[in-house]
């Protein structure tokens, strides 16, 4: 590997991955210094300069772990302004794989906003815009995005609202968790389904991609298909610090 052209910036970056990956416990100096793979009075000045900045901290024990500046830095990349930039190369790969309508979209309040779009070349295509709205319990990208969240009674309801029942949100959020994969299939428009995942960061579902088509298209093996896209295809071009549910199952082929 070609060395960096600032060695004392490199230092404190690769201090940084390390800190990450002793989570929140943290870890002493010296095993610190050791993974990083240099001295202690070195990773000491080097940790001194990070704990100014608040992007490393030192636990009652002595432990160095992150600070509140690298998990800020980090939800700063994830934020939902910078989702559609960062997301659409992912979204053009999946959609060049399955050759249809994929979507990125977020929850806000009852609702799904649509931030971006990459359409499939095919004659026959499904419209779709972004910034539209659409009721969360009623679309895959909500139900995926409502699937990984501990709703109770009252939020099902709310959720629900008028456009659908709280008992069929219910059966459909757990059949997302069990699968990793929300689906809707002419819920919101005659002759069109969709299936859907999300997005998660820490656990936390950020936003979710779905692929829309025909009925036909998301039946049987090719729903199969569909889905084993998203299991195979997205997750490897997501960026660093987003993944899909690790549950995420293919359903066989007679599965609607």
């Amino acid at each position: 590997m070609e060395a960096s052209p600032l060695g004392g910036v490199d230092k404190a970056l690769l201090a940084l991955d390390t800190l990450a990956g002793f989570g929140a416990a943290g870890a002493p100096l010296a095993t610190l210094a050791q993974a990083v793979g240099v001295s202690k009075p070195t990773l000491h000045r080097t940790l001194a300069a990070l704990r100014h900045r608040g992007y490393a901290e030192q636990t009652a024990d002595g432990a160095y772990r992150l600070g509140p500046s690298a998990l800020a830095l980090g939800s700063s990349y994830l934020a939902e302004e910078n989702l559609p930039a960062l997301l659409h190369p992912a979204l053009t790969a999946l959609s060049a794989e399955v050759d249809e309508l994929v979507h990125l979209g977020v929850l806000a309040g009852r609702e799904v906003v649509y931030l971006d779009k990459v359409e499939p070349q095919r004659a026959v295509r499904v419209w779709s815009a972004v910034g539209r709205r659409r009721a969360a319990a009623t679309t895959a990208l909500g139900r995926a995005l409502l699937s990984v969240q501990d709703l109770d009674d009252a939020a099902l309801d709310r959720f629900a609202g008028t456009d659908t029942g709280t008992g069929h949100l219910r059966d459909v959020l757990a059949e997302a968790r069990r699968s990793g994969v929300a689906g809707e299939t002419e819920e919101n428009e005659r002759g069109i389904a969709c299936v859907a995942v999300p997005l998660l960061r820490a656990g936390r579902a950020v936003a979710a991609v779905s692929i829309t088509a025909p009925v036909e298209r998301l039946r049987g093996a090719a729903r199969a298909e569909r889905v084993g896209a998203l299991r195979d295809v997205l997750p490897g071009l997501l960026p660093a610090g987003l993944a899909v549910p690790a549950g995420l199952a293919v359903p066989a082929a007679g599965g609607q």
